[in-house]
């Protein structure tokens, strides 16, 4: 316990399962901006802007279930 490292009063391994989380919340919601201003540009009209959301937002749709399947079950 004494050669633990400590950044911002926390354990390197707290302060990096926090960072990743936190980052990819912002990237996450940094993309669903760019679909959006991507459907607002092309002026797909709300049916072809729901269609870029479901096809361009699957991969991290697939991402954040993952986790939510990783946190029901348990496995962390």
């Amino acid at each position: 316990m004494e050669s633990d490292i400590f950044l911002f009063g926390l354990t390197l391994e707290e302060f990096e399962s926090i960072s990743l989380k936190v980052g990819f919340t912002v990237l996450i919601l940094y993309m669903l901006f760019i679909i959006g201003n991507l459907a607002k540009e092309s002026k797909a009209g709300k049916y072809g802007a729901m269609w870029m959301f479901i096809g361009l937002g699957l991969g991290f749709v697939g991402f954040v279930s993952k986790a939510l399947i990783q946190k029901f079950m348990g496995i962390e």
